[in-house]
């Protein structure tokens, strides 16, 4: 695993690396299953949040376009190659905890999706984000047509995979698409930064509000159930109940905190 993806564990927040630099971190079948395997270790216990990250100057190309090729039966090796990674990219955004992500280079293809399929994206304001299926006469693969619409509307991403389209990281923000833009040489930086701080918080809470979030399959009215159920359940777990108090021993000064948050939100 370690020649395709590295990981490491430090202090709760897991760190999950492409490690395919010379190709542009493209995914074949033997990355799909490292990444698999390491995605697999992030679901322990001892994860508190996981940090995605790419060696080299692009963050992935998406699937191997030279496997595909260089494949006995190209269309059976894609459509594996298809099910497998989004398997795993499915496994990844339901990790119960955060997962962050810094992009860099260029996103392209199937890099949207593991993209995506990240909570909080750390864009370097260099990078550029490209569907490119339709220039080798293929279509969306590993979730992009269900993640894509989702994040920036269904006539953005229409317009982005019809036209293919190249955005920039600014333009990536504006839409939706990543969370923060900032220097190339502090992405990488900035995702462990906020791995680290959402390692620190309260896990349960911070793993169920991603599950709610992510829910997209229930009705209003099932949502609000959920949400009734879940919130309850975390009332009642020793976490909530040492911030709770934390919080009410705070006083009228925890009041003013909020109510001064509350005023900066409205400005």
């Amino acid at each position: 695993m370690t020649d395709l993806i590295r990981y490491t564990c430090e202090e709760g927040v897991a760190r999950i690396v492409l490690a395919r630099p010379t190709k542009a971190n493209a995914i074949d079948l033997p990355t799909a299953h490292a990444l698999g395997v390491a995605v697999d270790r992030a679901a322990q216990s001892d994860v508190r949040a996981v940090v995605v990250l790419a060696e080299g100057k692009r963050f992935c190309a998406g699937g191997d376009v030279a496997a595909m090729a260089a494949a006995p039966d190209r269309a059976a090796y894609v459509e594996q190659l298809a099910m497998t990674v989004d398997d795993v990219f499915q496994r990844l955004a339901g990790l119960s905890k955060p997962v962050v992500a810094a992009v860099r280079g260029a996103v392209a293809g199937a890099g949207l999706a593991l993209m995506l399929s990240c909570d909080v994206i750390v864009s370097a304001a260099s990078t550029k984000f490209l569907p490119a299926y339709a220039d080798v006469g293929l279509t969306p693969d590993c979730g992009v047509s269900y993640l894509l619409p989702r994040a920036i509307g269904q006539q953005r991403a229409l317009e982005l995979v019809l036209t293919g389209r190249v955005l920039s990281a600014e333009e990536a923000r504006e839409w939706g698409m990543v969370t923060e833009v900032v220097e190339d040489a502090f992405a990488d930086a900035r995702a462990v930064r906020l791995g680290e701080r959402l390692a620190a918080g309260p896990a349960h809470a911070l793993g169920e509000t991603k599950r709610l979030l992510r829910s997209g399959q229930l009705t209003r009215e099932q949502t609000g159930r959920e949400e009734a159920r879940v919130i309850a359940e975390a009332m009642g777990r020793a976490e909530a109940t040492a911030l709770v108090e934390s919080f009410l021993s705070r006083g009228s000064e925890g009041t003013k905190r909020t109510s001064e948050a509350a005023q900066q939100g409205e400005g």
